[in-house]
């Protein structure tokens, strides 16, 4: 997947979503285009016109992080957004080419060991598409598309049960791909495969980017019922590209001992 204007591409899109009154801007008359106008933009970012045209049509693509950081501030982008955008800016001002992305790095066997050794909690390890690398079997009894193997965006969109196990589909859908808008590589075969999926598409083009968060999340299982666990995302030294995450139950909770009737 050839995509050598991502920077231009996110400072349109979160312009489109920026109402000019939210920024202290006049906002009547006939508008042509959802949110700001590029002057609008260029005047409160106190950069030229013609700059952030070329900013936009990719002509442009290492602004300064004094640029970056007057962008963010216009578009009113908050800290992982901002990042982002400093990410992209800091990129390459070659044009992305169509080679695959670099495999990524097994997971070691001492991982899993400790994924084992957390019996009851529910862990498994993935990387920066999403790919499942290994998981315990409180993971995998806890949901099919915690196997390794499997992607969990793919599954997300794709596997019809995914809107039965998470309750808040819509909210978990979106939280998905904002957290990979955070690890993606422009080019992976992935993101070409799930575009023509509404609702993927429809969220992807928002480029909105948060990186996984440690927060509660529902599972509606099909023996246990209703489950309320809190995620916790832990790195791995050496692997900055994996993450293990881990479910627990609130202890003494219903969904504690939901969760160990599983096992």
């Amino acid at each position: 997947m050839t995509r050598d204007n991502v920077l231009g591409e996110f400072l349109q899109a979160r312009r489109a979503r920026v109402r000019p009154d939210e920024v202290g801007l006049p906002a009547f008359g006939r508008r042509r285009v959802p949110g700001l106008r590029r002057d609008e933009l260029a005047l409160l970012a106190g950069v030229s016109v013609q700059y952030l045209t070329r900013l936009e049509q990719g002509v442009d693509r290492n602004p300064s992080a004094q640029v970056v950081d007057a962008l963010a501030t216009a578009l009113r982008l908050d800290a992982d957004a901002t990042a982002h955008l400093h990410a992209l800016a800091a990129s390459p001002s070659s044009p992305a080419t169509d080679a695959a992305p670099p495999p990524p790095r097994e997971a070691t066997t001492a991982v899993q060991h400790l994924l084992d050794s957390w019996g009851s909690t529910p862990a498994y390890v993935r990387d920066g598409r999403f790919d499942v690398l290994m998981a315990n079997k409180a993971a995998m009894v806890l949901a099919p598309l915690y196997h390794p193997g499997r992607n969990l965006v793919r599954d997300v969109f794709l596997d019809p049960a995914a809107r039965t196990l998470f309750p808040d589909w819509p909210d978990i859908a979106a939280q998905t791909v904002a957290a990979l808008r955070a690890t993606a590589d422009p080019r992976d075969p992935l993101v070409t495969e799930l575009l023509p999926h509404d609702e993927f598409r429809s969220l992807w083009a928002r480029h909105d980017v948060r990186p996984t968060r440690d927060e509660t999340k529902r599972f509606n299982h099909p023996d246990a019922g209703l489950l309320t666990l809190r995620r916790q995302s832990l790195t791995i030294a050496g692997a900055e590209d994996q993450v293990i995450i881990v479910y627990q139950a609130e202890p003494g909770s219903s969904s504690a001992d939901a969760l160990m009737k599983l096992l």
